[in-house]
């Protein structure tokens, strides 16, 4: 009985050709491996791991990167959105200053002290709070409070001047002298 097992087996009838065929690559299999860590591959097979693994970090990271940008254009949407709203609420609603005022009015935006000319109906609004002065574009204009309110709710830097109702103290001595509005030094 010359050959290998694998013919005995064969001429025997224990074994059929196909699990002949399967032992063969199981074999070769063993061997390419055992070859491969002599050699190092398996280093290379970490090397690819840690590269995919690199890969996939780089993918999240980019996702991560998507998602804010795509927040910041969303808030820049919505800011740009709310700034034409109170532009358009300030051009329909706004009350024309006569161009020939006589009144002087002062308010402060920021830290300058600035003038309209008005007349003195558009004095006595502004003085009991029912007009406020908001910043269009490079110049000024009067609007009513109930729209100054609107947009000082989504752009307060645009309503320069509102004055408040005050509340008189009741135990003020000098409740029943009111200084009048338009006083002159």
């Amino acid at each position: 009985m010359a050959g290998s097992i694998q013919d005995q087996l064969l001429k025997a009838g224990l074994a059929n050709k196909k699990q002949a065929n399967k032992a063969k690559a199981d074999k070769r299999k063993k061997t390419k491996q055992a070859k491969a860590v002599k050699k190092g591959e398996i280093f290379k097979d970490q090397e690819q791991m840690e590269r995919d693994q690199a890969i996939a970090n780089a993918k999240v990271e980019k996702l991560e990167r998507d998602r804010e940008l795509n927040r910041q254009r969303e808030d820049e949407l919505t800011r740009r959105s709310i700034d034409a709203s109170c532009l358009q609420m300030l051009q329909q609603n706004k009350v024309t200053i006569p161009a020939k005022g006589e009144v002087e009015y002062n308010f402060v935006d920021g830290t300058k002290i600035k003038k309209l000319y008005v007349n003195n109906e558009l004095q006595e609004q502004l003085a009991k709070g029912n007009l406020a002065i908001a910043a269009d574009k490079e110049s000024y204009t009067l609007i009513p409070a109930g729209i100054a309110e609107k947009i000082s709710e989504r752009r307060p830097e645009l309503i320069i001047s509102r004055q408040q109702a005050e509340e008189t103290d009741p135990d003020d001595p000098y409740a029943d002298f009111q200084i009048p509005d338009d006083l002159m030094w």
